[in-house]
């Protein structure tokens, strides 16, 4: 196949379990069992389907014969029509009652409920691991000391692990959203051509309770509780968009996450995995490129705007329906499953092995901690005397000239300047004694305790190797 272009989300990416949720045997098996389904409702609830027939249709749901489907739909156009007659071909005892009553987006919207609903129970616990490995290193670090930025700008000090624990914030609110979105899955069930079952109201003679009967033992069978109250050909397009927007949703976490793990692996900070063979670069042998954070980042961005497809296609719909949803919904919807699969696989990866140079964090606060404590530098001279307004203009002024100095290479002198101000009143060994940086950390490791708190009880029973689901 190396003659014939691949979705890089299929070759490189994306996991064996996403490919084969997405393959052509999954969804065209789930039609057949849609089409199963269909048949022993319609037998069980006196319709002309005998049990024989339902019989041989279950037989027949892994032997679908590609080239038979594929050469009937290049005659008839039509894709669903291809395949109920490749399985009337399989069991043609059956042959003359599958579909009987259904539309085409009874297999086709149908599947793809069932197919998504098992993608996002498999993000979330994949998610799920992220969440761990997080949660691991926050507790780890909660009280180590770090310089935080603001507009990337030296800032107060805050500590790793409550760094972390923002990452863990954003994951946690995607996780919610996950669940929401799960939660409020509808089957579309056996509707008819505009959503009115008026087909069904012709073959069970006008029982309305039998076409209810027959929606409920259909959505039971593939684990839904509920359809959709009202609907016209298909289920409704908001569904995608919810769905997409969840998917973005993981994906501005892990970009939010993946940028800021970038530019501390700038500073030497903190390092993504690196293997003992990787090589960074072609030409640099030296190099240690953040390439996963990148790659994250990069795949995001293409999730992101993948997001877009679906509120475009739900807002121009037209009534009962129109079929210009239909090749952008086969691209748009497994290629967001595809790269949220792979971007959350890529946090796996990174946060389970992420590795922080304590050295180099210890050494940065050291450069910046003299700044950091000048408003109890300022508050102890005022205490030793001096007045306020005197000392606060000494620090500015001083902090100037030693940033000036710094600009031009030289160490932080801050401290040493302040102590040959008279009017400052304090001594080098005096302001030294207040420079312990966890003077400055405020409650950096009791907010995370109290956090890892509420996300512990989340992980409990959380198997960290992948999740199977029955496909």
């Amino acid at each position: 196949m190396h003659d014939r272009y691949q979705s890089p989300l299929s070759s490189r990416y994306a996991s064996a379990f996403m490919l084969k949720l997405f393959s052509a045997d999954t969804r065209y098996q789930t039609w057949r069992k849609l089409w199963v389904a269909l048949a022993r409702a319609e037998h069980e609830l006196g319709l002309p389907v005998t049990k024989q027939q339902v019989e041989e249709l279950s037989a027949h749901i892994t032997d679908i014969d590609y080239d038979l489907a594929a050469q009937r739909e290049k005659e008839v156009r039509h894709d669903v029509m291809a395949h109920v007659y490749a399985y009337g071909k399989a069991a043609p005892s059956a042959a003359g009652i599958i579909h009987l009553g259904a539309t085409s987006c009874y297999v086709t919207d149908n599947a793809d409920l069932i197919i998504y609903r098992d993608g996002l129970r498999y993000l979330r616990t994949e998610l799920l691991k992220v969440i761990a490995n997080l949660s691991d290193f926050a507790e780890k670090y909660k009280a180590i000391p770090t310089l935080g930025y603001t507009h990337y700008q030296p800032a107060q000090l805050v500590t790793v692990g409550k760094r972390a624990a923002l990452w863990l914030q954003d994951f946690l609110s995607d996780l919610e959203e996950l669940d929401f979105v799960l939660g409020s899955l509808k089957f579309l069930g056996c509707r008819g051509t505009t959503g009115t079952e008026a087909s069904f109201l012709e073959l069970f003679d006008g029982d309305e309770e039998k076409i209810e009967e027959m929606n409920r033992r259909i959505a039971g069978e593939f684990g839904f509780d509920t359809c959709f109250d009202v609907c016209g050909q298909t289920y409704p397009r908001k569904v995608d968009s919810r769905i997409l927007n969840c998917l973005s949703s993981v994906a501005q976490s892990c970009y939010r996450m993946a940028n800021d793990i970038r530019l501390l692996q700038h500073d030497r900070q903190v390092e993504e995995p690196f293997e003992k063979e990787q090589i960074g670069s072609s030409a640099m042998a030296y190099k240690r490129n953040p390439m996963r954070s990148e790659r994250i980042c990069s795949l995001a961005r293409y999730l992101m705007v993948d997001a877009m497809n679906a509120p475009m296609t739900a807002s121009t719909q037209w009534l009962e329906r129109t079929l210009d949803d239909s090749a952008n919904r086969r691209i748009s919807m497994p290629e967001g499953f595809l790269c949220a699969d792979a971007i959350v696989r890529l946090a796996q990866n990174v946060t389970d092995g992420l590795h922080v140079n304590e050295k180099i964090v210890e050494k940065a606060v050291k450069e910046y901690l003299p700044f950091i404590a000048t408003e109890n530098l300022m508050m102890e001279a005022v205490k030793q005397g001096g007045n306020r307004q005197e000392i606060h203009e000494i620090i500015r002024r001083c902090s100037m000239e030693a940033t000036a100095k710094m600009k031009q290479g030289h160490r932080c002198n801050l401290l040493q300047r302040l102590s040959e101000e008279p009017a400052f009143g304090l001594t080098l060994s005096q302001m030294e004694a207040l420079l312990e940086p966890n003077l400055y950390i405020g409650r950096c490791p009791q907010q995370v305790e109290v956090f890892l708190q509420k996300v512990r009880p989340l992980l409990s029973g959380l198997q960290r190797d992948a999740v199977q689901i029955d496909l």
